[in-house]
């Protein structure tokens, strides 16, 4: 029974499928008709307008395609002669037509500052050089935006003072020019500035060195012109002997310093530093050149205070295995530099032809009396070469050498204890007057070959260093006489007042030696006695005390107060210089201080 009541609601849709396809039976054979013939149905009049709405028709695309022929020949640019002859109407024809699409392109990349603002870059003489172009590009560069007007430190950058942002590239280019502009290349160290200046005030010509792009070349050509050594660079020098032998520039007029008040101003610092204690600080006697040398490095730098890179350097030199401690220019002319050091043999580099040749070997009379050469002096007139012997047996010796041949002439003994303390040439160079360490001094006449004074320093405790300065008719053209002990005094003598006294041991110094003035300013043992070339100034000196140096007034014999102050950046002092002042580069008189941390200051003298 389940099966034949399924079997009939099963046939019930079939019976009811073909009741209407039997009653529609020629209806469907119209249809089937139709369907099969190729012939395309007839349009009425709703979808005709339907499908010109959507995709156009022929006359339309005709029309659009003939308008955007016209648009594109009216956005060519005219020439010189259409302009002139159809002006400037012509250049709006065949637009009207055109839709907004069509005349803009707008970028859809998103931008958070306003694009008129920004300034286009500007395009500069550097990128059209291949030569100086970059050697690395960073791309972001350009996506970088700057707000030159939103920092004070950046306003400077500004061309004029409504402009406010520049990509990153135009920004790097303007830091450049700022740098350069303050910081402005020096003639030396620029290869290819090797044109030669004429001088209009000069009737022969000399070489100098000049920069077309530096500004501040012409304001210097008066200083240069007299002093030709000051613009070239050190291969110049070297090639040059002439220059290096010329006799000294005329120095200007010494001007009286007052005793109350040191006239000082600092100066920019000699650069860069050295990377261990200053040894020894040497002014070249007839140009503007600076000699600093430490245990590791000698450096040659031009002084020039005033220039717009003051005090550029020259040239370094290091010798390996050899900690230098004493290093000076052979006077008068400067064209050779000695440079010695614990040991055995020393150096002297010719600046004329640049070579550097090495004396191993000194034959003197007693062996072994020269086993280091780390202490010597050179003569003021370029003659001799006075090193301090290493023998101590019944004093001290001094050795005289040859300053061309380095030989042997004559040795200086002095009688006390513990060896030479120190010695200072005549002013002359016939001469040398040595101290011991116990405070005997002895004068030695080179042209006598014999001891022609001896005098002992009043109070001396471990006498460390003497000098003599100010020129004089006295005995070895010097007036003054300083001598500086282990406890920190100075005693100055003036020989002036020796005159007519005598002992038995000569005319000249008077039985019993007084000092003029004695200085009890420094605590620690005195390293450092250095005149001014006027004559005018004593400067004291310590290395084993901070900022421990003081400036005497010979006139007065007093101490200057206003120098040095609790802010003046002396350290550990190591060794000072002297630079007259020439009328070339103003007449002003300089001093040199060089410290413990490798730094070397300049002071100028002047109101």
């Amino acid at each position: 029974m389940p099966a034949t009541k399924t079997a009939r609601v099963a046939s019930k849709p079939s019976k009811s499928r073909e009741a209407p396809l039997e009653a529609s039976g020629d209806n469907d054979s119209a249809s089937t008709a139709d369907w099969g013939s190729d012939d395309p149905m007839d349009k009425d009049e709703t979808e005709v307008e339907l499908e010109k709405l959507i995709f156009g028709d022929q006359a339309g695309f005709d029309e659009a395609l003939r308008s955007h022929e016209s648009g594109k020949r009216a956005l060519v640019a005219p020439t010189a002669l259409e302009t002139n002859k159809g002006g400037q109407g012509d250049l709006d024809q065949g637009l009207e037509g055109l839709d907004d699409a069509d005349l803009f392109v707008l970028d859809s990349r998103p931008s958070a500052v306003d694009i008129p603002d920004l300034q286009v870059e500007r395009e500069s003489d550097e990128e059209s050089n291949p030569g100086d172009a970059p050697a690395w590009i960073d791309s972001d560069d350009e996506r970088l935006i700057v707000s030159l007007a939103s920092k004070p430190q950046l306003r400077k950058l500004r061309i004029s003072e409504s402009e406010d942002l520049v990509n990153g590239k135009e920004y790097t280019k303007r830091l450049r020019r700022q740098f350069e502009r303050l910081y402005p290349a020096p003639e030396w160290a620029n290869p290819s500035s090797t044109s030669k200046v004429q001088h209009p005030h000069k009737r022969r010509r000399t070489n100098s060195y000049s920069s077309d792009s530096s500004a501040d070349a012409h304001s210097e050509n008066d200083f240069n012109s007299q002093n030709p050594l000051s613009t070239q660079p050190l291969a110049a020098l070297l090639q040059n002997k002439d220059i290096l032998t010329q006799p000294p520039t005329s120095r200007a007029t010494p001007r009286p310093l007052r005793p109350s008040i040191l006239p000082i101003h600092r100066l920019k610092d000699v650069t860069p530093p050295h990377p261990s204690p200053i040894s020894t600080l040497t002014f070249h006697p007839t140009s503007p050149l600076l000699l600093s040398s430490s245990p590791s490095l000698l450096s040659l730098h031009h002084i020039s205070p005033s220039s717009p890179t003051p005090n550029p350097l020259l040239t370094t030199l290091h010798l390996r295995s050899t900690p230098l401690t004493t290093t000076a220019f052979l006077p008068p002319t400067g064209s050779k530099i000695f440079l010695a050091a614990r040991r055995r043999y020393f150096h002297i580099w010719s600046l004329p032809t640049g070579s550097i040749e090495k004396v191993s070997r000194v034959l003197t009379p007693t062996p072994d009396a020269q086993r280091t050469m780390e202490r010597f002096k050179p003569s003021p007139c370029g003659r001799y070469i006075g090193l301090v012997a290493s023998t101590r047996k019944g004093g001290g010796e001094i050795n005289i050498l040859d300053a061309h041949t380095c030989q042997w002439v004559a040795a200086v003994r002095v009688e006390g204890n513990n060896g030479v303390a120190d010695f200072a040439w005549w002013a002359d160079g016939g001469g040398v007057c040595v101290v011991g360490k116990g405070g005997e001094a002895v004068e030695w006449d080179g042209a006598e070959r014999r001891v022609v004074r001896r005098w002992v320093d009043e109070g001396a405790v471990g006498t460390t260093v003497i000098e003599c300065g100010g020129r004089s008719k006295g005995l070895g053209g010097w007036r003054w006489i300083a001598v500086g002990s282990s406890a920190g005094i100075v005693n100055l003598y003036d020989r002036l007042l020796w005159r007519g006294a005598t002992t038995g041991e000569g005319s000249g110094v008077p039985e019993r030696l007084k000092p003029t003035k004695a200085f009890a300013h420094l605590t620690t043992p005195v390293s450092s006695l250095t005149f001014s070339p006027d004559a005018q100034i004593l400067c004291l000196a310590s290395r084993w005390k901070r900022d421990a140096l003081r400036l005497v007034h010979l006139g007065s014999l007093t101490v200057y107060r206003n120098f040095p102050k609790e802010t003046t950046p002396l350290g550990r002092v190591t060794a000072v210089a002297w630079k007259a002042g020439n009328r070339g580069d103003g007449g002003e008189l300089l001093l040199a201080v060089g410290n413990e941390a490798g730094r070397v200051r300049l002071w100028g003298f002047g109101e």
